[in-house]
């Protein structure tokens, strides 16, 4: 057993044998691992989740270095599953990760097996991606959770957890609800979501890296993946907003405390 040895004994104390057992058998799949995701991923393997799979097709820019669990000065530049991979066998070497450098959308869904799944986690920013994948998931045999927008947020106090349909506040889980209602296509069951309704404005300026270490415009670097060649991570998000990682860790973390209270049921 992956989880059998003393650095679990505190999670042993609280749950018993059978749920570390449990927990040791769980596979997990999580879509972005960013602010949120990353965290996510943290939590899972260090309360002894034994098969993790890790999807983003990003790298680590310098600008993630402020949220992103595995974004350090050293790790700048390197594919996020793959950094993120060495630090979770790090913590537990005995974890089955597996690191894929994809973006989840329409055209790669085929590539994914989601009943193979015990739990789908989204932590996609994308919001016609993240359609997708919640439209989908929740048509799996996987229990499915969701982040939603944990950008422009400062109280850790207001971070929640409501089913889809009753999240309030957040401008993303709006324009999901607006995009399923127009285009008559619904999640197929209901989904816990981790939210905030603070909705707070930038107040400094948008601007680059201001260094020849930002991976983002750079995709001539890319390298994998053919279909990323011409992918630019920053001109293709609509906007870019501020961010904090006392808040994107509780989202991550929250959510894995979703998996880990559905398995301990």
């Amino acid at each position: 057993m992956g989880n059998n040895k003393p650095f679990f004994n505190r999670t042993r104390l609280l749950l018993g044998d059978d749920r570390m057992k449990d927990l040791d058998s769980a596979n997990v799949i999580i879509f972005g691992v960013g602010g949120v995701g990353s965290w996510c991923a943290e939590g899972l393997v260090r309360s002894g989740i034994g098969n993790i799979t890790i999807v983003d097709s990003d790298r680590v820019c310098i600008t993630n270095v402020n949220r992103q669990m595995m974004a350090t000065s050293k790790t700048i530049g390197m594919v996020k599953v793959e950094a993120l991979k060495e630090r979770l066998k790090e913590i537990n070497p005995d974890v089955n990760v597996k690191a894929i450098q994809a973006i989840y959308s329409e055209e790669t869904s085929k590539d994914f097996d989601l009943d193979s799944y015990d739990y789908v986690i989204d932590a996609i920013d994308s919001l016609k991606d993240k359609a997708y994948l919640i439209l989908h998931a929740t048509r799996s045999k996987a229990k499915f959770f969701s982040s939603m927008g944990a950008a422009l947020k400062l109280d850790p106090i207001k971070v929640e957890v409501a089913e889809f349909w009753n999240v309030k506040g957040c401008p993303l889980a709006r324009a999901l609800r607006q995009r399923f209602k127009k285009r008559k296509e619904f999640p197929r069951k209901k989904f816990l979501c981790v939210y905030s309704e603070e909705w707070l404005e930038n107040k400094g300026r948008e601007s680059s890296c201001g260094t020849d270490r930002c991976v983002c415009p750079k995709t001539e670097k890319v390298t994998g993946d053919p279909a990323l060649a011409n992918h630019e991570w920053c001109s293709s998000k609509a906007r870019i907003n501020g961010s904090l990682m006392h808040i994107t860790s509780i989202f991550g973390l929250t959510l894995a405390g979703l998996v880990i209270r559905d398995i301990c049921k």
